[in-house]
Order: structure tokens, then sequence, then C-alpha cells
């Protein structure tokens, strides 16, 4: 399709095959708060409960970096909303910039997309072991500790496989029965809270900047979800108003949770003592009730938080291919739907993400795990840059006379923060993570090259059928 034909006041396709399925009692579409939980779901999964800790060596000078993600973070949600106004279809960013710049580049989104989702829901089981094991001391078995990290993996797979009623009936539960606990030791802890237990401002004795910027690089992976409700949604209903304001009201809600929990536990939990925690939602619920059982508790929120980002997670990670597949830019398999869910993205997801978890495992490293997880990071900006950049050219290539001025220059000035901010996200994830991403991107443009020349071979034979007296093409 060519895409310079599509005007930034051009109306939506009237065709949705999103709908397909839909007429199963299995498939719902979702509505305002489900999409919001989906949001947020996928924002906030399990780094919640180690970000304190993780920051804490910077010192408070760290908040200051929560304050410019969550800014960057409501640009882009801002973005996506209007985006899904125009385009409102499965598949967010590819769909965004396959319009704006042609399939190449649709390609290139559905495709790190797809990656980084795989890769982050490998990272998430691996967290929810961790926790698991304050429970249930199942790292003492390499072979116990894998089970565990499959059965993460594949229970919400098979709640997506059940169809998008399940999907949204697991997030909305999800998301109450982890955000009333974390909510509790956000506000609960500042009762208990002590200025002296701040630290320095600044405790890593570089620059604010380098200050910033380092914490805010540990932060990046944090904020990723932002999308979540663009890239589903066909399967919202009247996506044109409720994508928006989902992915607004998501960002907000999830950064309003970080900011305070962290903000508690900063003054809950002494400096010295928070900088060696590997567990700083535990250590403050410990000072603030006494006893020991916090431990538990908030090893089974984390669970039950990383079991809500997989769920969501899942569903995002075969919407992408999906829509790139229905377009010819991913193989045809991937096209198929069942209740509502593209199936086989959801299989061929879950089964990548349990080989990188089995590797993960047995390969006796966590270096490579590591970059691999900050890999992400790297690539779920290339969408974010892709589709920030798609609405540029959206507002210039637009005819100005049907536009107001300063409603033409408000969007512009959105637009191009949410830019900046997405290369600041690739600058922070590491000289290491983009030398590693970019070869993954050039790993996807031999895919891209088999599925091109399959298109173009089946355009070929469909002008050789509809013109039989045409010269037969050149081999």
């Amino acid at each position: 399709m060519s895409t310079a034909t599509i005007a930034p006041d051009a109306p939506a396709p009237t065709h949705d095959p999103q709908q397909d399925g839909k007429g199963s009692k299995h498939a719902r579409r979702f509505g305002l708060p489900v999409a919001t939980a989906l949001v947020m779901g996928n924002i906030i999964g399990g780094g919640i409960f180690l970000l304190p800790a993780s920051v804490a060596p910077f010192g408070t000078i760290s908040l200051l970096a929560f304050g410019v993600l969550t800014l960057g973070a409501i640009a882009l949600a801002l973005v996506f909303g209007k985006l899904a106004r125009r385009l409102p279809q499965t598949g967010g960013p590819y769909v965004y910039a396959r319009a704006a710049f042609g399939d190449f580049a649709g390609f290139l989104a559905a495709w790190s997309y797809w990656i980084t989702a795989w890769v982050s829901n490998a990272a998430l089981a691996v967290a929810a072991v961790g926790y698991l094991d304050v429970i249930v001391p199942v790292h003492e078995s390499t072979l116990a500790t894998i089970a565990a990290a499959l059965a993460f993996q594949w229970l919400p797979g098979l709640a997506n496989l059940a169809g998008t009623r399940y999907v949204g009936a697991v997030q909305i539960v999800a998301t109450v029965l982890k955000f009333v606990p974390l909510i509790l030791v956000a506000v609960g802890g500042l009762f208990f809270f002590d200025p002296d237990n701040l630290g320095p401002f600044q405790a890593s004795g570089g620059s604010a900047l380098g200050a910033v910027s380092a914490s805010a690089a540990i932060l990046l992976f944090s904020y990723l979800g932002v999308e979540s409700a663009a890239v589903s949604a066909g399967e919202v209903r009247d996506p044109r108003r409720n994508v928006g304001r989902a992915t607004v009201l998501g960002t907000l809600g999830a950064a309003a949770v970080y900011l305070l929990g962290t903000l508690a536990v900063f003054g809950t939990v002494a400096h010295d003592r928070l900088v060696d925690s590997t567990a700083p939602f535990s250590d403050a619920t410990n000072i603030m009730f006494g006893g020991s059982w916090g431990g538990a508790a908030v090893a089974v929120m984390a669970m039950i938080s990383i079991l809500g980002a997989l769920n969501g997670w899942t569903l995002l990670s075969a919407q992408a291919p999906y829509a790139a597949a229905r377009d010819g830019l991913f193989p045809k398999a991937f096209t198929v739907k069942r209740r509502g869910v593209p199936t086989v993205g959801v299989v061929v997801t879950v089964a990548l993400a349990s080989l990188l978890t089995v590797y993960n495992y047995t390969a006796g490293t966590e270096g490579v795990f590591e970059i691999l997880v900050l890999v992400t990071t790297f690539t779920a900006t290339v969408p974010y840059l892709l589709s920030t950049a798609a609405q540029i050219h959206f507002l210039l290539s637009g005819r100005p006379e049907k536009v107001s001025k300063a409603r033409l220059v408000r969007d512009g000035v959105l637009a191009l923060a949410a830019f900046g901010f997405s290369i600041w996200l690739v600058a922070g994830s590491g000289y290491a993570a983009v030398y590693q991403g970019v070869l993954f991107l050039f790993a996807g443009v031999l895919v891209y090259a088999a599925m091109s020349a399959r298109k173009s071979r089946a355009g070929a034979a469909a002008g050789e059928t509809t013109a039989p007296g045409a010269d037969t093409p050149a081999e």
C-alpha cells in the first residue's frame, strides 16, 4: 500500500479485520477500565519491587529522573492517543509507521516490538521465580527453577488462548490485587516517613546531570508499556475515544504508584541499608508493621503483579506480528485468530520466551541475559521513534488550512518532545544494548527480504491472472 496517500484527516478504513472472531462468547472487546488496566498492568510489572534499591546509590536525585521519565512517558501517551484516533487498528506502532513511511518502516516497528515483548516476558518470568523462592526454595534445584519459570510464562499464555474475554478478566483481577497492597505501602509508608532516612541528595559523586541520566537508564525498562492500548486498539471498544484516555490514565496511574512507592521506601528504610537491600518493599513493610512477614507478603504481591504483566504482554506480543502478517510482512500463520486472540502469535512468542529462559538457567551466566534485557529497552524505542516521527509526518504533510495554527503548534511540540524523549531512551540503553539491538534489527532485515519477495511474487501472479495477454515477467 502506498503510504503517502494516507492524509492526516483521512478516515480509518471502514473494514476492521480485528473483528474476526468477535462473535464468539470467548471474545469480548475491552472497555475503558480494562484498557486502562492493560496499560497500568504492563507498565508496572515486577520492577516496582526493586526500583527503590536500584536507584538508591544515586541518592534522592533519582526522584528527579522519575519526574523527567514521567513527563516523557505522558508525552508518548498523548501522541499514541492522537495516532489511535487517526488509525484505530490493532498493531499500534506498526500501523502508524507503515501508514507514514511504508512497508519497511512498518516491518521494523513490528519486528522490534515483537523482540521487546518476548524477551521481556522471559525477564519477567525469571523475576517471578526469584520472588517465589522467598516462599518455596525452588532455587535449590535447577530443574525446579526452570519448571517454575515456564509455568509463569505458560499460565498467562493459556489465559490468552482462552480468549480476550479471559484476558480482560485476568488483567482486572491482577491489577486490583497488586495495586491494593502497593498503594497501602506507598501511602502507609508516608506516615512512617523520616527525612533522616533519605540520605544525600546526590550520592554518586559525579555531576547532577550524570546522576540523573544514570538513574534514568535503570528506570527506562519500568516505563515500557505506554503503547499497550494502542497496540490492541482493534480489541478496544470505541478506540478513537478510549485508547487515548486509557493510555493517559494508565500512564498517570503507574507514575503515581512509582513515585509514591519509591518516596515512601526512601523515607522508611535508612539509606545505607536500602542501598544493599534485595527486597526494599519487604524491608519497608517490616519497619511499618513489625515482624518478618513482610517478605512473604511482598513476594506474593510481586508474583501477582508479574503474572498480570505477563498476561498483558503476551497479548501484545501477538498483536504486532498479527497486524504485519495480515499485510504480508510476517508469515501468514500469524494471522490465525481464535476467540479474538492471534493464537499462533501467542504460542510462538511464549515458546521463544521459554527457550530463552531455559538458556538463561542452563548457561550458568547472568551477564548474557542482563544484556538481552537491556536490549529490550533499545528495541522498544524503535517503535516509539517511528510512531512519533509518523505523527510529525502527518502534521507536516496535512492541509494547514483545515487545522488551527494553535492546535498544529501544540501537537507539533508534543510530538517533538516525545521524539526527543525516545532518543534519550536510546542513549540511556548504553552502548552494549544499542550494539546488540542493532544486530537484532539487521536479522529482521533478512526476514523482511524473504517476505517482501514472496509478496512481490504473489502480486506478479495475480497480475498474470488478471491480464492473460500480458508479457511474462522477466526472470
